[in-house]
């Protein structure tokens, strides 16, 4: 009989050894699965309660005036743990703390085997959407009934566990056995309670049905689905007729479908554009539903003709919405059957023959190698797709996926034992026989011009988020290096005295071990490290040098520092290229070594995966000569270079980029001149209602294009009230405080009449942060939970998640917060716009492409700048409004909106509402009657 005793605790702060104490302890016992006792207690801990920890836990200092201190209780919880695994969600904190409590007020350390949850949930439930406590609870539908209090937390960590156990309970022996031999490089003492399993399922013939056991790895079986794939049977115009609002299929299956006009009208042109192959421009404003407005025209379109068709998204989020949402309501819908497939780049899918190497290398792994692998081995008994991002790796855990994915399995081969198994070739055979693929701009774009079909033939397309592709051709069409990954690269081929590949090869082949030490290896590759330390460090200066003229800063804070050969000065760029040159000698100089390497492999029967190895090793050092050679040895007037670097960072954190100034003749000649219908859809790509802009950008200046803007279905005019001050402070790039405090002074007073529930967008990361910390000091700490990306830790979807989590919130965006991020409903009635989201001048890419502008003799502010702007506008304007229910106001701090001459574009580029150009004070009154 095994007892479990889960144990959370409630604290002023995260550091005891500074002074945070304890203010709440919950425990829960378990023993035989069963909860079967428990404890709780608030503590004094003598000293004030920061407001934060308050506004988290609802527990003040109020609360624990007359309650026990952790001495006083110490005798009372020491029993609990006597004979027992002590179990928390994230042992090491919470282990810690008590221990840390226990010796101050004189008492031992408790020492016992442990269990972390956050760990065995990572390893167990692999494809969960997070690992915090509240995300587990939503997702195994366990009742959370008081969050961020102790015995709440210990109580859900326990049927948690038990979940957890039960995971267990399921897993092959195989599985077990492998977990067990990695078992002492984790947080949690799992040795015997994975042996017992182990010893259950040692008698058991066959355990489960839906995996296969090959090659000592448990894997699930491959499910093929056969479709009775038969024409529709009806017309076009009767599909529509029985999926809107005639034949009722929407509203019977949705409850909160609403009938758009816009929607059917959408699924018409689409179809029309098919069937007269002809290329289209569409505008679906919000709330049209332009999802499921071209899915019914492109699945009856490739039924009826037996064809493939793609359809490309930019964000990863509309992926998954196409296929957790609108795709299976459209299979419940549709009387006739159709495949899908979801197809993304190599890099994206696991190699199982890479992963078996490197799972049952002897090399020493560290914890997050560990627990990737720990992962993986679950995932693999569960994931059809062998794709990745169905998993939340930790950061090491990501370069070693880059070791393991089928990228860096090069070529499959035919005869490894493997390839029957192979997800890539399971995914592109899936895709050879589906009506529709869905996948992303940056394989699509890499597809135009790969010497391999990364997609299978189509000559139609959708392209969902448009006004994202010609940045996207362009980043894929360019290269991008770094000191990390360069560095990262040479450490994997390694030297013959450390663990890496060479090393192993090395000790394996004794002619190997020759060619190393007779060319020298260890010596050229320490040269080509300290040659890549030398050259990063020194471009690293270069640009902190020209930071005073000529650098811009980017929305994530860095330096950017465009590189043109004849405006540099002469003496420190000859250095550059001279350091590039003596670089690319030395690399070469190991590509030679490894060629040798692999001819001698060559004559070794079944080397095939080293061989795959090393060839990948020498193009991988052939593309980092070539990408240094681009941008600093060869003159190409057609493309913009530039160097970014942490300012702050490590004297070698630096970047290095390349993109082709135009992409639309590259567009034109190899995506619109070769496909018979290319459909580009969004909701933001015209100005004042012209398309003239999108066209010329992609290639389409001189191509018949079907044109169509669809407005929104929502009455904007009584949902939204567009507010402009006319009192604010100019804006000065010098000295921009005037600015900024006025900025916070209109949040604050729009939050108290809001009651938060606002968010605020900015162009630039350091004004977000200078408002951030302004907010800070003049607020009172007990009045709004500020949320500022970049300040504040977590990915955006984590920002939003928490900042829909506090009643009183305001979050501060910038960057990839201007589209892409639903807060529908009553948690968002307030939206402020800091500045029109015009691109700095000096921005890299932005100034090559106004210069190509006027040498082609046009205004780069009107074909270039405010085009951009008025598009981001529109974008951050949809954040407000994702219902026909939502209400709220636009608060825009800069009043060029209304007294430039080309705010009028700006303005009109959004539906019609209210607009109120007043002084402040006049606003806040207008917000307070309105909101």
């Amino acid at each position: 009989m095994r007892k479990f005793v889960v144990v959370d605790l409630e604290t002023t702060g995260h550091t005891p050894s500074k002074g945070d104490k304890i203010i709440e302890i919950g425990i829960v016992v378990v023993e035989d699965g069963e909860i079967k006792e428990k404890y709780n207690s608030l503590i004094n801990p003598n000293v004030e309660i920061p407001v934060f920890i308050s506004k988290l836990t609802g527990i003040n200092d109020d609360d624990v005036k007359g309650a026990p201190t952790f001495a006083q209780v110490a005798n009372e919880i020491i029993p609990f743990f006597e004979h027992a695994y002590i179990v928390a969600h994230n042992v090491p904190f919470d282990l810690g703390f008590l221990n840390y409590e226990l010796q101050s007020a004189g008492f031992k350390a408790i020492h016992a085997a442990v269990i972390d949850t956050v760990e065995l949930a990572r390893i167990l439930l692999p494809q969960a959407p997070g690992f915090k406590l509240g995300q587990l609870s939503e997702y195994l539908s366990i009742k959370h009934h008081d969050p961020h209090r102790a015995l709440s937390d210990a109580y859900v960590t326990a049927k948690l566990l038990q979940h957890l156990f039960n995971k267990l309970h399921t897993l092959p022996y195989e599985t077990l056995h492998q977990l067990q031999q990695m078992e002492t490089g984790l947080k949690s003492d799992l040795r015997v309670i994975l042996e017992e399993q182990m010893e259950k399922r040692s008698f058991e013939d066959q355990f489960r049905d839906d995996l296969e056991i090959f090659r000592g790895i448990a894997i699930k079986k491959d499910e093929q689905k056969q479709h009775n794939k038969q024409a529709p049977g009806i017309s076009y115009g009767e599909l529509l007729d029985t999926i809107y609002p005639n034949g009722q299929s929407l509203s019977q299956l949705m409850k909160s479908y609403e009938y758009r006009e816009g929607q059917r009208e959408m699924s018409e042109l689409i179809y029309d554009a098919f069937q007269m192959n002809q290329h289209a421009l569409i505008e679906a404003e919000t709330g049209t539903g332009k999802s499921l407005a071209y899915l019914i025209p492109a699945i009856y379109e490739a039924i009826t003709n037996r064809e493939r068709l793609v359809i490309s998204t930019h964000l990863t989020q509309l992926q998954t919405q196409l296929l957790e949402k609108e795709i299976p309501l459209l299979k419940r819908i549709l009387a006739f059957d159709f495949d899908m497939c979801l197809l993304k780049g190599k890099q994206h899918y696991i190699s199982l023959s890479k992963f078996e190497k490197e799972l049952f290398s002897s090399g020493q792994d560290n914890y997050d190698i560990t627990l990737t692998k720990a992962i993986l081995l679950i995932w693999l008994t569960e994931t059809n797709t062998g794709d990745i991002d169905e998993v939340q790796l930790p950061s090491s855990g990501q370069q070693f996926f880059k070791r393991i994915s089928a990228e860096a399995e090069g070529a499959v081969d035919p005869f490894s034992p493997w390839f029957s198994r192979s997800f890539f070739q399971r995914v592109r055979n899936n895709a050879q026989r589906a009506n529709i693929i869905i996948t992303n701009h940056s394989l699509l774009c890499t597809d135009l011009t790969s010497e391999y079909n990364l997609l299978p033939s189509y000559t139609k397309v959708i392209i969902d988020e448009a006004h994202h592709l010609e940045a996207t051709a362009a980043k894929h069409l360019g290269l991008k290096l770094d000191y990390i990954n360069i560095q990262f690269m040479l450490n994997r081929i390694g030297t013959i005295s450390n663990s890496d590949w060479l090393g192993k090869i090395n000790k394996n082949y004794p002619m190997i071990d020759k060619i190393v030490s007779d060319y020298n290896w260890d010596k050229w590759w320490q040269n080509a490290k300290n040659e890549v330390d030398d050259l990063f460090r020194f471009l690293f200066s270069y640009v902190v040098e020209q930071h005073k003229n000529d650098v811009s800063v980017n929305d994530i804070g860095r330096l950017q520092y465009r590189m043109v050969e004849d405006k540099e000065p002469s003496d420190k760029w000859n250095a550059i290229k001279e350091m590039v040159t003596r670089l690319s000698f030395n690399l070469r100089d190991l590509i030679h070594i490894l060629s040798t390497i692999k001819q001698t492999l060559s004559n070794i029967e079944d080397q095939v995966d080293e061989l795959d190895v090393t060839q990948t090793h020498i193009e991988q050092l052939q593309i980092v000569i070539d990408d240094l050679e681009q941008l600093f040895l060869q003159r190409d007037e057609s493309k913009v270079k530039w160097i970014e670097i942490e300012a702050y960072g490590a004297r070698n954190a630096v970047y290095l980029f390349s993109e082709p100034v135009d992409v639309s003749s590259i567009l034109f000649e190899q995506l619109f001149s070769k496909k018979k219908s290319v459909i580009l859809t969004s909701a933001t790509l015209t100005m004042k209602n012209s398309f003239r802009f999108v066209r010329e950008r992609l290639g389409l200046a001189d191509v018949d294009v079907l044109e169509k803007k669809i407005e929104s279905p929502y009455a904007y005019e009584s949902q939204v009230q567009l507010m402009i001050p006319n009192d604010f402070p100019d804006f000065k790039y010098g000295n921009q405080d005037d600015f900024i405090y006025a900025t916070c002074e209109a949040i604050l007073s729009l939050a108290h009449i809001s009651n938060g529930r606002m968010l605020v967008l900015f162009t630039s990361y350091d004004m977000l942060k200078k408002s951030y910390n302004l907010l800070r000091e003049i607020m009172d700490e007990d009045d709004f939970m500020i949320i500022a990306q970049g300040v504040s830790s977590g990915s955006r979807s984590r920002l939003k998640k928490n900042f829909q989590a506090f009643e009183k919130a305001i979050l501060l965006g910038t960057s990839s917060f201007w589209e892409g991020v639903d807060i529908p409903g009553s948690d968002l009635s307030c939206l402020m716009i800091v500045r029109l989201p015009f691109q700095p001048p000096d921005h890299p890419i932005y100034e090559a492409k106004s210069s190509h502008i006027k040498e082609i003799g046009k205004n780069p502010f009107m074909e270039l700048a405010l085009p951009n702007a008025v598009i981001r506008f529109k974008q951050g304007f949809g954040r407000l409004i994702r219902s026909s229910t939502d209400r709220g106001v636009v608060f825009i701090c800069d009043d060029r909106i209304m007294k430039a001459r080309y705010g009028k574009y700006f303005v009109d580029s959004i539906p019609k509402v209210p607009v109120h150009y007043m002084n402040t004070k006049k606003i806040m009154g207008h917000v307070e009657d309105w909101l």
